[in-house]
């Protein structure tokens, strides 16, 4: 079940993703948190941000919408409180997910993490709008994405993820220039722009009125942007999107990924990513797969 990843060692091929594990201490006494590959927290900023008013989750037919706001108690906070009780887990592979507004918070937020122990790597959100360019995501838009990734790489001194936006014409494009500059893996993907509606009081569900669509209802799309984001770029994938089964992460392992992050599941059953690392081992056994990482992009394409 050992996965190489970006010079880290993963126990699995299982991590949580940001957002549904919160600082990942929360879940020490229900997770293995050395059994599973590692953990992604919370996004990360200079300063703490309170999110969006209630209500900002809403349950949907195949998944849920969120609108949390990017609620995080800042890196100074994450540093002084959130992260020293993970020295008790020295095995865990702890990802800080870092955000900002422009180019400068976030080289802020990794100086300022590079200084503390206990971090495997940097996720990058590129996500979150760009004050510069009139709110347009980072992720969204390709000079922009290479101008940060570039700037953060330049300063960080752990791995580089950068998890890339779904709400683009060419995922693939944006994979690759990602990885031109100099990104050590790219996540994907992330939720896709989405929005609820109350019939009967003709208002949002949202107080944001739009949100993140996540859950099963987005793994077929996230599965095709992480087959064409293999197909294009020579750098690890974590594959994420819907997954609530060990079938679902065989899928993305044979899509292409090298490994897989599980999020909204952890709202269901907070105990998701141990349950499905166990059921992973199982399925493997009983199929046969010696070791996981022979999955990694071992799909058979039929040719007449």
């Amino acid at each position: 079940m050992n996965v190489p990843f970006v010079g880290l060692e993963l126990a699995s091929p299982i991590i949580a993703a940001s957002g549904a594990f919160g600082y990942g201490i929360e879940f020490e006494d229900i997770v293995s948190l050395e059994q599973i590959g590692g953990f992604v927290t919370k996004g990360i900023s200079l300063h703490p941000i309170a999110g969006h008013a209630a209500p900002r989750i809403v349950q949907t037919a195949a998944g849920m919408l969120n609108a949390i706001g990017l609620q995080n108690v800042g890196v100074e906070e994450f540093i002084r409180r959130k992260l020293p009780p993970l020295s008790r887990y020295p095995r865990s592979n702890v990802i800080v997910n870092v955000f900002g507004y422009q180019v400068a918070d976030y080289t802020g937020v990794i100086e300022r993490l590079n200084e503390a122990a206990g971090i495997a790597a940097y996720e990058l959100n590129v996500s979150c709008p760009n004050v510069h360019s009139g709110g347009m995501a980072f992720g969204s838009d390709a000079g922009e994405l290479a101008y940060l990734v570039h700037q953060a790489k330049t300063v960080s001194t752990r791995p580089l993820i950068v998890k890339l936006s779904p709400n683009v014409t060419s995922i693939a494009n944006m994979a690759k220039i990602a990885a031109g500059e100099g990104a050590d893996a790219i996540s994907l993907t992330n939720t896709f722009l989405a929005m609820s509606i109350d019939a009967e009081t003709r208002r949002p569900r949202l107080s944001n009125i739009t949100g993140g669509l996540s859950g099963p209802a987005i793994k077929p799309i996230a599965l095709r942007m992480v087959y064409e984001c293999a197909r294009a770029v020579s750098i690890p994938i974590l594959g994420m999107g819907g997954i609530t089964t060990p079938e679902d992460i065989v899928e993305f392992l044979l899509a292409g990924a090298t490994a897989v992050q599980v999020g909204t599941a952890s709202y269901a059953d907070p105990c998701a990513v141990e349950r499905l690392t166990h059921g992973l081992e199982s399925w493997c056994r009983s199929h046969g797969v010696a070791k996981v990482t022979s999955l990694t992009g071992a799909l058979e394409i039929p040719h007449d």
